[in-house]
């Protein structure tokens, strides 16, 4: 069985993540995301996605397990930016992707979540990026899209505390377009992208290629360093400390080397 379901319901895409427990983004769910994209870009009556999680969470973020098979800073930037070239996929796709969420969008999960254009959550759900409490930082553009959602204050705080949010709260700060209750939630995305599905495919095409131009142009550049930050802080004592903690399930003891 692979990381992904796939189904098809009248003009509307519904990915469901099934890796369980946590739906984590291995390298292998980002392949079967990349492959299930070509394939909802070639189906020319599908006009909207859904993407949503099995079980407990959206996503609780990367397989960290995955990152200790690498070795050197080079194989953690690259890591990084093949997340980054995916999510940028994301985001500039033809075709509007709606995210659910529930239970929890943490780390890469919240940064998958960032890179869909519109986000549904449940006003229980966490959303986060926790990074630094593991001795690394976000490395799938985490640090320049969340800012463009929740202001810079926000993200600083956000990301330098690794404390989530609620989805309340991600409505309110203007994370997510809605916040509703765990039942609603699937109800509600498929009313909204029955809705955009209900329009012409030239119309919604043209959309989705002009608002990406509202991006400023610095955004490619702050990328760019984030992959390279990403792999150089691997190769530091903190970030193996604070990988090896969170797989004891211990608290890390960080040295600040």
């Amino acid at each position: 069985m692979g990381t992904l379901a796939y189904e098809t319901k009248d003009n509307v895409a519904l990915l469901t993540i099934q890796s369980p427990p946590a739906n984590a983004l291995s390298t292998s769910l980002l392949k079967d995301l990349n492959e299930h994209l070509d394939k909802i870009e070639n189906d020319t009556n599908v006009k909207a996605v859904i993407l949503k999680g099995e079980g407990k969470f959206f996503s609780a973020g990367a397989d960290i397990k995955e990152f200790t098979s690498l070795q050197d800073a080079s194989d953690y930037q690259s890591l990084s930016e093949r997340g980054q070239r995916l999510f940028d996929r994301v985001e500039n796709f033809s075709i509007p992707v709606i995210a659910a969420i529930h239970g929890a969008a943490l780390g890469g999960g919240l940064e998958l979540a960032m890179s869909c254009h519109i986000r549904i959550v449940t006003e229980n759900a966490k959303l986060g990026l926790p990074e630094l409490t593991l001795g690394i930082i976000p490395g799938f553009a985490g640090t320049q899209r969340l800012p463009g959602y929740v202001g810079t204050a926000k993200a600083y705080e956000m990301i330098l505390t690794g404390t989530p949010i609620s989805g309340g709260e991600a409505h309110q700060f203007g994370l997510a377009n809605h916040a509703v209750s765990e039942e609603e939630l699937v109800e509600k995305s498929m009313k909204l992208a029955t809705a955009i599905a209900a329009k012409s495919k030239p119309t919604i095409n043209n959309v989705m290629h002009l608002i990406p131009y509202a991006k400023t142009a610095r955004f490619a550049d702050g990328v760019r360093e984030e992959a390279e930050a990403f792999g150089k802080i691997f190769g530091s004592e903190d970030a193996k400390e604070g990988v090896q903690a969170f797989i004891e399930k211990r608290k890390p003891n960080f040295q600040d080397k």
